[in-house]
């Protein structure tokens, strides 16, 4: 099985896209796009907040919120719900790509992988479906080796 770790890497800022759907693009929700293109983690409102603010210190929770909401309801945003009970965020991307939950460390990796791709593709098949989309958490700790827990 060959399984590649994903490097999320952002074709266009989530500023350009908005722009070129026609968004109306004030101060502050220029601010949250460049925090949220900027990110290489998935932050929750309230990181995304903390780092805006750094960057306008005028900016509002409530305003992180709404603007998250119109990015989300615009398919600019991915919400993620990685059993923290915290939304988390990514920018939407064609490229797919899985999740793997370190629920120790909180560290969050992506990975795509082709063996497990084409046994949901078979296992929708089989039980009568054709399938349109998917999305996938794996939640698991370290395995330990001699003694000593994986490298980072």
């Amino acid at each position: 099985m060959v399984s590649t770790l994903v490097k999320q890497r952002k074709v266009s800022s989530l500023q350009d896209l908005c722009i070129e759907r026609g968004m109306k693009m004030t101060e502050q929700r220029r601010v949250i796009a460049e925090v949220l293109s900027e990110s290489e983690d998935h932050p929750d409102v309230e990181q995304v907040y903390a780092r805006s603010v750094k960057i306008d210190p005028r900016i509002s929770i409530a305003t992180v919120y709404r603007t998250v909401r119109l990015f989300e309801e615009a398919g600019l945003l991915d919400r993620l719900d990685f059993g923290d009970g915290r939304a988390r965020y990514e920018q939407t991307s064609d490229d797919h790509h899985d999740h793997l939950i370190d629920v120790k460390s909180g560290e969050i990796i992506e990975f795509h992988d082709e063996e497990v791709e084409s046994l949901q593709l078979q296992v929708a098949r089989r039980l009568g479906y054709k399938l349109v989309g998917h999305r996938m958490e794996l939640f698991g700790v370290p395995l330990k080796k001699n003694g000593a827990t994986k490298s980072k």
